[in-house]
């Protein structure tokens, strides 16, 4: 058993470096290939939605193939690689996380106190607000980067907020093709990402 894990980390560490040192294309559908199931049931046990797992898993790998030069052969691939999906997770709860502002009730309670509930505002404060102006332009500039039909396909997906059966029946596609498109630009937008040095 513990053959067969070593041999696994040397042969996942050759394609790391066949793919970050050499930019394999085969590398890095050979890393998807290997993980890429393993990785979206692990984010479904948490999301418990397809979809939401789904678009974990590529943005995952998006994130997992940009710092390969971070990867070192001292613990498996997968472990890695999860370890990006669990934090990406946790991100995506922060993302989507409803603040909450207190309001005092009319309500006693039985020392006489005001009760003070805490009710759900999705309202950020100036500075998120400004953030997320700043980082929503940043990100409209990079996509603005991305050649057809890549470009328009974030748009519909991130922008018009439509689901992958929406896009396929706008775009006359089979819905395998469009979540195979949109993955290929999330990568190519990761890349200009990459080459613009840009935070998001």
């Amino acid at each position: 058993m513990e053959t067969a894990t070593t041999d696994r980390m040397q042969h996942d560490y050759q394609l790391v470096c066949a793919a970050r040192d050499h930019g394999s294309h085969k590398a890095y559908a050979d890393l998807m290939a290997a993980y890429r199931e393993p990785l979206y049931l692990l984010l479904l046990r948490m999301t418990h939605n397809t979809t939401v797992a789904d678009d974990l898993t590529i943005e995952t790998f998006g994130k997992a193939f940009l710092q390969l030069h971070r990867y070192a052969p001292t613990s498996t691939f997968s472990s890695w690689l999860y370890t990006i999906g669990i934090n990406t997770y946790i991100d995506s709860l922060r993302r989507n996380h409803l603040d909450t502002v207190p309001l005092s009730s009319a309500q006693r309670d039985s020392e006489g106190d005001f009760i003070e509930y805490q009710i759900p505002s999705n309202q950020p404060n100036p500075e998120e607000s400004l953030i997320r102006m700043q980082r929503d332009e940043t990100l409209k500039q990079l996509v603005d980067q991305l050649k057809e039909p890549y470009r328009r396909i974030i748009r519909m997906r991130y922008y018009e907020d439509l689901s992958y059966e929406e896009i396929a029946q706008q775009l006359n596609l089979p819905l395998g093709t469009v979540k195979v498109r949109l993955m290929r630009a999330k990568n190519l937008l990761a890349a200009v990402v990459e080459k613009k040095r840009v935070e998001i």
